[in-house]
């Protein structure tokens, strides 16, 4: 079973360009999503604990959290502590089930690949990548954004450069829509031929 690693700076089109692997048929698990998730089940009274008033229901406030963290960038630091070990374990279980099923491919939509050192966990790292005003003009068309919190996220990201010299494809989400499809179905045919690590 091939693992594809996908991974993006902030504002490159990873979500879109996970949900077109998806919509070709090729299981998704996403990093993002399964924090989300954990941030209303095992997680929050982990993070209650560390960070006390960010989970005061029994559920992340991310607006708290955000803050407490924009604050104290340290902070990053034990949050990670908490929440990679979660994560890892159901991307383990995802993967299992997967495999079980006979799948041929997967995909880890994984933000911090490179940021974590974990690359090693997928056989085809996927980058996602468009030009530098392309992205600044969508992040900043965010709600709740600002320039600062914008410079503030790419100064922990890998330099997109760097990401599209270490991948194996790289996927332009500046040609818009329909050219961004074709490239992932150019990836999964190519990779359709081919056989992982196991």
């Amino acid at each position: 079973m091939i693992k594809i690693g996908l991974t993006g700076s902030i504002g490159m089109g990873k979500s879109t360009t996970s949900d077109m692997f998806k919509a070709l048929g090729v299981p998704v698990i996403s990093a993002d999503e399964t924090v989300h998730e954990l941030y209303s089940a095992e997680a929050a009274p982990l993070i209650e604990a560390a960070f006390p008033g960010t989970a005061p229901d029994g559920v992340v406030d991310r607006k708290i959290l955000s803050e407490r963290l924009m604050a104290r960038p340290e902070d990053f630091k034990r949050l990670e502590a908490i929440i990679h070990p979660l994560v890892r374990a159901r991307e383990q279980s995802f993967l299992k089930q997967a495999a079980a099923r006979g799948e041929k491919m997967v995909l880890l939509d994984i933000p911090l690949l490179f940021e974590t050192g974990t690359t090693g966990r997928v056989d085809v790292i996927v980058v996602v990548s468009c030009a530098p005003e392309i992205q600044r003009q969508r992040v900043l068309a965010r709600p709740g954004m600002t320039a600062e919190k914008f410079e503030a996220i790419l100064s922990r990201q890998t330099p997109d450069a760097e990401k599209r010299q270490r991948a194996d494809y790289v996927i332009d989400t500046g040609q818009g829509l329909e050219a961004a499809k074709q490239q992932v179905a150019d990836i999964v045919a190519e990779l359709s031929g081919s056989t992982g690590k196991g």
